[in-house]
């Protein structure tokens, strides 16, 4: 991985954390607005998280792929790319 790991490893932690949170809110019988909210939070630091991945992966892989000159390697990665976005926005 070229994402800053330490970076993703501290957001990752923190997603954990928020996550652990909403499991001993949910068993404590918390209120259903204050246990969503808890659970959009950690669902925006999983995204800024693999935005970060997503951007190191464009950053090396994809332009290394680009800068090869191999035309098939580089369709592929993109392809990658693509398959990834459509995923995130269903």
């Amino acid at each position: 991985m070229r994402a800053d790991a330490k970076t993703i490893r501290r957001l990752l932690n923190t997603a954990r954390g928020q996550l652990q949170g909403v499991l001993t809110m949910v068993d404590e019988d918390k209120y259903c607005v204050d246990i969503s909210n808890q659970i959009m939070a950690a669902q925006a630091i999983l995204t800024k998280a693999n935005r970060l991945v997503l951007k190191a992966h464009m950053e090396s892989c994809v332009r290394e792929a680009a800068e090869s000159g191999e035309e098939e390697m580089y369709e592929e990665k993109i392809q990658e790319v693509i398959s990834l976005i459509d995923r995130m926005n269903r």
